[in-house]
């Protein structure tokens, strides 16, 4: 979720992970919390509840720049954004989580009414090359087929391969919790 909607910050002499998050959906925000506390077992994830629809989910540490060397100055469009090789093994193994936070966090699954016919579609937005080159590169590895819709959407349309990403995605107001997934102690 750091690359949609998350940013690392410097504040005094400490750093702050902030995810920002739709309050329409709890279950994602509790997930997000979740997976931070992970992190950092003797402290708790904040969450700030802003007067727009929107919450932050955020924990300050000294070793989010470890976590996240791709945090930087300026946004994320606008430099570069690669995995390091240890976070590339992550993404190998765990792809489909990886998959899901950036739907989570820049994404979306509607249900369309073309002419008549029901489908579920998926799509990705985001403004930074770098990230929709992840996001592909991801469902690639997964076996699903995609397509740009825009200079800024992917989109997935075909049925199995929608019905692969119902599997471990599905829709946000049902986000299963980061305890409940298949790796986790």
């Amino acid at each position: 979720m750091y690359l949609g909607d998350g940013c690392v910050s410097r504040v005094g002499r400490s750093f702050s992970l902030r995810v920002t998050c739709d309050k329409r959906y709890p279950a994602i925000i509790d997930r997000c919390s979740d997976a931070i506390d992970a992190l950092f077992p003797q402290q708790s994830a904040g969450v700030y509840r802003r007067k727009t629809g929107c919450v932050d989910v955020y924990m300050f540490s000294n070793h989010w720049p470890c976590y996240f060397p791709q945090h930087g100055p300026g946004r994320k469009h606008l430099r570069k954004i690669a995995l390091q090789p240890w976070q590339q093994d992550i993404v190998d193994k765990e792809t489909e989580e990886f998959v899901l936070g950036l739907i989570h966090s820049d994404g979306c699954r509607v249900i369309a009414n073309d002419r008549g016919v029901t489908s579920i579609r998926y799509h990705f937005t985001n403004h930074s090359e770098d990230i929709l080159g992840l996001f592909t590169a991801a469902l690639d590895r997964l076996g699903i087929h995609w397509r740009r819709s825009t200079k800024y959407v992917i989109s997935i349309y075909r049925k199995a391969d929608t019905a692969r990403m119902d599997e471990f995605i599905g829709p946000k107001s049902v986000a299963v919790p980061w305890t409940n997934v298949h790796y986790a102690a």
